[in-house]
């Protein structure tokens, strides 16, 4: 969750509180849907992770969502979007990749630095100023960090990719990387100053202790192994 104003006094505005619960349903119904994307179980420990606050806080908000409707708790406590969730995530996860876009290829802002300013966007674009984007961009068919643009007509085929750790060497190029380096932005300017970027190539040259070494236009650098486990390459002849 983002950090939130602190107000010294008074009650807050009826409004804002549900302004803010709005806010946290999306952010929750955009997290279970990113973890169904990378196929790991969308479990409460895994938006504790994520999201950075406590399970009871996590409990809490997830017994809303299934009391709303958005989603199902299943027997093995696993969580399912049911299709009104589903088709709000989607809408969430969508705006937020085309702000990412709008970002990086109009704004011109640093590639480590879209995903957060993009947090802050996507609460805010209206289904006109969504088709206006799609208009302006081009329809992309992923974000800047390459994963899919939900709705797209330009689809992107991810079969062939691998994680980084599991190549021992040759040339890659880099297809996406999970949206759970997106929240570490130490890992985002490591990325960034090492040129490894989405649609970048690199050389693995091999593995090391403490990850696997590449070589890029950057020189060489060795990623440490718990983002080359969420960074995604395609082999390249």
């Amino acid at each position: 969750m983002r950090n939130r104003p602190f107000r010294v006094t008074g009650r807050r505005p009826y409004s804002s509180v549900v302004a803010e619960m709005h806010d946290a349903t999306e952010e929750y119904l955009e997290t279970i849907l990113e973890i169904e994307e990378e196929g790991i179980p969308p479990i409460r420990a895994r938006l504790v992770e994520r999201l950075g606050i406590s399970a009871p806080a996590v409990s809490e908000t997830v017994n809303r969502l299934v009391e709303q409707g958005y989603a199902q708790l299943l027997d093995d406590r696993s969580l399912r979007l049911t299709a009104k969730g589903r088709t709000l995530a989607v809408s969430i996860v969508r705006r937020h990749r085309l702000a990412e876009r709008l970002l990086t290829d109009v704004i011109g802002l640093e590639w480590e630095k879209v995903h957060r300013e993009a947090d802050r966007w996507e609460h805010a674009i209206s289904a006109d100023v969504e088709e206006k984007l799609v208009q302006l961009l081009g329809d992309p068919a992923t974000c800047p960090h390459g994963n899919p643009i939900p709705g797209s007509a330009h689809k992107v085929d991810v079969r062939g990719s691998t994680p980084l750790s599991r190549v021992d060497h040759g040339t890659v190029s880099v297809s996406r990387i999970s949206e759970k380096i997106e929240l570490d932005d130490d890992a985002l300017v490591l990325l960034a100053g090492a040129q490894l970027t989405p649609g970048s190539e690199a050389v693995v040259v091999g593995p090391a202790p403490d990850g696997v070494v590449v070589k890029t236009a950057a020189g060489e650098q060795t990623i440490p192994i718990r983002l080359a486990e969420l960074m995604f390459v395609t082999p390249t002849a």
